[in-house]
């Protein structure tokens, strides 16, 4: 982090936060005594939720107005800081509803229609997932852009007072920060399924970018729990190219998205998560939830309740691989999870 001035001078030294530090990052906007922007890379969609809560605004700086970043990573952050100085104007504003999506809704629509013939194919051929066959009450719960102390924890407690199991889609800096969380996760039965390394915008990178950010999330993944990545993958967004997908299944990876989800991200409240949740799932259905992204207490407490309405309505839970063979019990697939062992 670099904080320049009005005028683009450096007001303090440059300071680096380890992800697992993450939290720190507020106190150090607020001890300068005023304001200060924030600006985020447009591959970033790991902070944006926590600053926003914490009051602190929030931008995005897209390549367009930026030099060429790295292969994986962002500009140094005295470009970006510098940038907004010049240009905040330019820079989208954040907010909790869209995220660092914020002005992206026409590309993210266009890819969802583009990718359209797409998904029918890859689902066709095992490789793609919305939601599992209809006419079987079992249903896949899943949680995104984890694991965030202590909200992963928390959410593993609750499932295990359930003796439900569910999949977990991880962050790769987060895995790298917590790697004993997603043992957890793996010790306690569930599924682990890989969800990039830095929540992109799938679509606004190159083929060579997006498979450096799975595969350094797999590898983080195997490292945290000694066993094979995961072959599960989770778009952020959503978001999708018919060559994004294409290239995705071609190395391996099965595409996850869904077709219930409780807008948890935007804390609407615990009441509206879980009517959310409710009338969105039926049979075979995939729930989007969150673990990590920001303040997941909402989420916590609309748990049970999701979990008590769901099962009252003869609901039973599944992981998305135990979808995926049903839905295509003649497919032979490779295992998209490692073998997990009940706690």
């Amino acid at each position: 982090m670099e904080v320049v001035d009005a005028d683009g001078r450096t007001v303090a030294p440059a300071v680096r936060f380890p992800a697992r530090r993450a939290a720190e990052i507020v106190g150090h906007l607020n001890g300068f005594g005023e304001p200060v922007v924030a600006v985020v890379d447009s591959t970033n969609g790991v902070l944006d939720g926590g600053l926003t809560v914490a009051g602190i605004e929030v931008h995005r700086a897209d390549p367009q107005l930026l030099p060429d970043r790295p292969p994986f990573g962002s500009v140094p952050a005295g470009v970006l800081a510098r940038v907004a100085q010049r240009d905040l104007d330019r820079l989208p504003r954040l907010d909790l509803a869209d995220g660092t999506l914020r002005g992206r809704g026409d590309d993210l629509n266009a890819g969802f229609a583009a990718s359209a013939d797409t998904v029918t194919e890859l689902t066709a051929a095992g490789r793609c997932l919305t939601h599992g066959r209809r006419d079987r009450d079992e249903i896949a719960l899943t949680f995104d852009d984890g694991p965030l102390p202590p909200y992963t924890g928390q959410i593993l407690d609750i499932l295990d007072s359930y003796q439900v199991k569910a999949t977990f889609f991880c962050v790769g800096l987060l895995v790298d920060a917590y790697p004993e969380i997603v043992d957890e996760i793996r010790r306690r039965g569930h599924e682990l399924g890989n969800h990039t390394w830095s929540h992109p915008f799938l679509p606004e990178l190159s083929r060579a970018e997006s498979d450096e950010q799975v595969q350094r999330t797999g590898e983080a993944l195997a490292a945290a729990t000694g066993t094979a990545p995961p072959t599960l993958f989770r778009p952020p967004y959503g978001g999708r190219s018919p060559q994004a997908l294409t290239g995705l299944a071609e190395t391996g990876m099965t595409t996850v998205l869904w077709d219930a989800l409780g807008w948890d991200w935007a804390l609407p409240g615990v009441d509206r998560i879980v009517e959310s949740v409710s009338t969105g799932t039926g049979p075979g259905s995939v729930v989007l939830l969150h673990d990590g992204g920001g303040d997941r207490s909402q989420t916590v407490a609309a748990l049970p309740k999701i979990l008590d309405g769901l099962l009252d309505r003869g609901l039973r839970f599944v992981t998305v691989d135990h979808l995926l063979a049903t839905s295509h019990p003649t497919q032979a697939r490779p295992a998209t999870s490692q073998p997990v062992e009940a706690r």
